[in-house]
């Protein structure tokens, strides 16, 4: 292998020419270069390639040398693109530090953001910004994501501090932490992470090989692994690393991240699809530890901005031909697109939107017939409740339609018990983790308490066709205990749950489920025998 294979590929003004393939870069990066080339606002990056990922994985010297020289030559060509420098007492420069593969793995391999924080820096930023709270903000976030991601740390101890402060300011959460809070919060995580022996590193070159050797390590994880065989991907290569300037979407009110699906991923209306958090970091939406607004509060909220992102998703669902899924962050009112990808979608969703392309001439019949050839029409049908349900319990919000009925599990382990033994399962959990793949895989549908409609884990359960609702706020699990109260009743582990991905009504009990064929099934069934 050539030592120019190794080498960087550069995403921005004056970037690497020629096309950037998917195989060598992973799919975030091509999709962040077709971003570039259609003009739409993207912060400058650069790649290390997926050829490094199993040298690095392995602790080869030769490819750890290679990512080091990789990681030196693109720092100096961000740092002459954007007019700033790591570690910098003025005008610091500050990178998040991604993955992707050649397929899109949803949450499944790690990323780390705002790299370059230490001593020197955060005041820079503050010079630059007049914003000590997001300084401090994104500083206490770089140590915990380091410790995590590079460290393997666990994060109960961080969460515990955060509480500790949160309940010693007298505040309803973190989000409402002033300046002076989080610098001493600062001090506090600094602390436990070196307690732990996984404190950052001050040199923020370091920070970033540290981080981007941990990204590439990542692909063995066990999320990963589960992830690609779930999903017939053990033939990929590995991940590459995006190295990309920040953009803050924790810098105050006019600032914030969220998801956007240009197509209904639920159900494949065609309208625009929006999670969003103000004063917050992508991170924050896509964890699921965190309940976003929708697309109606994002545009009263910001007019402008909702404005640019729907003509930027038209613009790209028209060049890539098929539904996007984008990640964005607004910065002090500046739009900023992360990344696009073809979304995941329901089986349902995937039969509409492929009949719509066709009837509005982006695809032929035959392409629509090929996009769906991996469902099988005659299971692809439409699920309701036969029973008019009693007083539902609690209500959610809907992430992935239908109906589902089964045993309440509380962990992965217990659905997947309840599953081998042939017993329906919904898995209740506070939030949506990645790391209950396997979970969703054994469950017949899943019931959160917190998180949003677009967070990876919902992802990755629409994709499996499982009925997924969120945020039901009248939720609260005892996993100590085995069950959880839901609204006024108590709901124990093993108890029969229902969920309707049509109201987002949560019951108790057991409820008959009837179905019916799907209108968009006949066509493309039609379609297929017509093509054979």
């Amino acid at each position: 292998m050539s030592a120019r294979e190794f080498e960087p590929v550069f995403i921005g003004p004056g970037g690497t020419p020629g096309p950037i393939l998917a195989a060598d870069v992973g799919s975030k990066a091509a999709e962040l270069a077709r971003l570039a080339a259609l003009r739409l606002p993207v912060p400058p990056a650069f790649v290390l390639p997926t050829s490094l990922c199993a040298g690095v994985v392995a602790g080869d010297a030769a490819a750890i040398k290679a990512l080091r020289k990789g990681l030196v030559t693109g720092v100096g060509w961000l740092e002459q693109t954007m007019k700033r420098r790591l570690g910098d007492a003025r005008a610091p420069l500050f990178v998040s530090v991604r993955s992707g593969a050649e397929r899109s793995m949803p949450g499944m391999l790690d990323t780390i953001l705002d790299v370059g924080m230490n001593g020197v820096s955060v005041h820079g930023l503050i010079r630059l910004t007049g914003n000590p709270r997001m300084a401090f903000d994104s500083w206490r976030r770089f140590i915990q994501g380091h410790a995590e991601v590079v460290g393997l740390a666990a994060p109960g101890g961080f969460a515990a501090l955060v509480d500790d402060m949160v309940r010693a300011e007298g505040v309803a959460n973190d989000a409402e932490l002033d300046s002076e809070a989080l610098e001493r919060l600062v001090d506090q995580f600094l602390a436990h992470a070196a307690r732990l022996g996984v404190a950052p590193p001050e040199e923020p070159i370091e920070q970033i090989a540290e981080a981007a050797e941990a990204v590439y390590r990542s692909w063995e994880g066990a999320r990963a692994r589960e992830y690609r065989r779930l999903n017939g991907l053990e033939f990929l290569k590995g991940t590459a690393v995006t190295v990309q300037a920040m953009a803050f979407g924790n810098s105050g009110g006019d600032s914030g991240a969220g998801v956007a699906f240009s197509r209904d991923p639920a159900t494949g209306a065609k309208r625009l699809y929006v999670d969003f958090l103000a004063d917050a970091q992508g991170e924050d939406v896509v964890s699921g530890r965190r309940s976003p607004a929708d697309s109606a509060l994002f545009a009263r909220r910001m007019p402008e901005v909702a404005r640019a992102l729907e003509a930027g998703a038209r613009t790209l669902e028209a060049a890539c031909r098929d539904v996007q899924d984008i990640e964005f962050t607004v910065e002090r009112g500046k739009l900023w697109f992360l990344q696009t990808r073809s979304a995941k979608r329901t089986p349902l969703a995937a039969l509409k939107i492929a009949v719509d392309l066709v009837e509005e001439g982006v695809i032929e019949r035959s392409e629509a017939v090929a996009r769906v050839s991996g469902i099988d029409l005659a299971a692809a049908r439409v699920s309701r409740f036969a029973d008019a349900a009693a007083a539902p319990a609690a209500r959610a919000t809907v992430a992935s339609p239908g109906v589902a009925c089964g045993r309440a599990a509380f962990t992965s382990d217990r659905a997947k018990a309840f599953s081998a033994r042939g017993e329906a399962v919904i898995l209740v959990r506070r939030d949506t983790s990645t790391e209950d793949v396997a979970g969703f895989a054994a469950a017949d549908g899943v019931l959160t308490a917190v998180g949003g409609r677009t967070a990876h884990a919902a992802v990755v359960a629409r994709q499996m066709g499982k009925v997924c609702l969120v945020g039901c706020r009248s939720l609260a699990i005892d996993e100590g205990l085995g069950s959880a109260r839901l609204g006024a009743e108590i709901l124990r582990e093993g108890d029969f749950i229902a969920l309707d991905g049509a109201t987002g009504d949560v019951s108790l009990g057991l409820r008959t489920v009837i179905s019916e064929d799907a209108p968009e099934a006949a066509i493309l069934r039609r379609w297929r025998e017509a093509a054979s």
